[in-house]
């Protein structure tokens, strides 16, 4: 780790001056949470195509998309090009906009469940957005959620993060059908809304099982409550989101990054009876926001949903499983424990013989850090925690050249952490 870490250190000059001059001004450094990775998070200065580049000048193969938001990769021209056009006519408005019209009728042609949408400006607000819909609608507090499940920085929601029960916050094993409904035979009087993730992105990838969603669902509406499916990242896993790809219709859906093409970007599509609720005159739950709906991000979330066609989405899959398995396969060539959850283009690695479990704590920090570093020494952009996010910019000739530098930070894990791999093999 020494080596790997001396590596990271040298090139990386400027990211280690801003980092401390932004600890005097941001707690933590940063204003992301999630950004943050010793010794401390690289600075940015641009991104072009598949690339980022950092303040020392050293090129990454961006294998996050900012989180999954950029599934065109950086700087996308078709987008680029719509929002400078936009912008020269006006930014923002107190008014409808043709822009903001288009993207909600891109989204309810293109998600089965939704009927109408109403548009916000974070994956949060639009999660936020449906806990208060499903109140007014149905006169109860509490929320249902996955235990570990991740749906923005609502209290309700954060608790349920963490792992526990909280005054308004009950919750189930992900994707466990029996689990839900014990809960909600004990709790349903009470529940507004069950909002879960088809895949649980911020807790290592756990897809729910074939079915279970649906039968959730199920159980849900005969408590009288409404069921949620929060696709702010899953909504890029076919061109009607995961919940196509699960067989089930929600009653709402929280939406986000993809739907705003880089730009800041919620939206909350649905049942038409339960988004009624927020029509004037006289509205039972007001909603509003200064840049909801603001034509810069619909041009821009327009863009990208046209270009997200079927083709580009198995074609990102497709590559996606091709690195899976070369990780895999290097992996065991150099006798290092090591697993992955995939989901359509996404992946996430663990240095585990198998994958732990969503209410697990997982135990690979030391080789997890070590490879997270190695791959940014070799030019590779990913989530500390392990998470890869494939763009439709990423060919096959770019997939084979992060194949090859995955390979290369995997050689420097064994090599730097090769005594406590054998004594693990012992």
């Amino acid at each position: 780790m020494s080596e790997i870490l001396a590596a990271f250190t040298a090139r990386t000059p400027g990211s280690a001056s801003r980092h401390r001059r932004a600890l005097a001004v941001m707690p933590g450094g940063d204003t992301r949470t999630t950004t943050y990775h010793p010794p401390y998070p690289l600075t940015m200065e641009r991104g072009e195509g598949p690339y980022l580049f950092d303040v020392d000048g050293n090129r990454y193969l961006d294998l996050l998309g900012n989180y999954t938001s950029l599934v065109h990769g950086n700087a996308y021209p078709p987008i680029v090009e719509a929002v400078q056009r936009q912008a020269a006519r006006g930014t923002a408005w107190p008014a409808r906009n043709d822009q903001q019209l288009e993207l909600a009728e891109a989204l309810c042609e293109r998600v089965d469940s939704v009927e109408q949408v109403r548009l916000c400006n974070s994956g949060t607000e639009a999660t936020m957005l449906c806990a208060y819909l499903a109140r007014a609608v149905t006169g109860r507090r509490k929320v249902a959620m996955a235990r570990y499940g991740y749906h923005g920085s609502l209290e309700e929601f954060e608790v349920g993060f963490l792992g526990h029960d909280g005054p308004e916050t009950v919750l189930a094993r992900h994707g466990d059908v029996a689990d839900f409904e014990r809960l909600l035979d004990r709790h349903g009087h009470e529940v507004a809304a069950v909002i879960l993730e088809p895949v649980m992105g911020s807790a290592g990838l756990s897809a729910a099982p074939p079915g279970a969603l649906a039968a959730i669902a199920e159980a849900t509406r005969a408590a009288g409550a409404l069921f949620v499916l929060d696709e702010v990242i899953t909504l890029r896993l076919s061109t009607g989101g995961a919940q196509r790809l699960h067989g089930v219709e929600p009653d709402l859906t929280a939406m986000g990054k993809i739907i705003g093409g880089g730009l800041p970007v919620g939206a909350v599509g649905g049942r038409a009876e339960y988004l009624a609720v927020t029509v004037p005159p006289a509205p039972r739950l007001v909603h509003s926001g200064t840049f909801n709906g603001n034509p810069v991000t619909a041009a821009a979330g327009l863009v990208s949903l046209r270009e997200l066609t079927a083709e580009r989405i198995d074609a990102m899959a497709v590559r996606a499983q091709r690195l899976d398995d070369a990780l895999v396969e290097h992996a065991a060539r150099l006798a290092i424990p090591f697993s992955t959850r995939r989901s359509g283009s996404l992946l996430q690695c663990f240095f585990s013989a198998v994958p732990p479990e969503a209410n697990q704590v997982r135990v690979d920090h030391d080789l997890a850090t070590s490879f997270h570093l190695a791959a940014l020494n070799a030019g590779l952009f990913f989530a500390g925690r392990g998470l890869i996010a494939l763009s439709t910019v990423l060919d096959d000739a770019l997939l084979q050249d992060a194949i090859e530098r995955f390979r290369s930070a995997l050689d420097a894990v064994a090599g730097a952490h090769r005594p406590l791999l054998a004594a693990g093999a012992d």
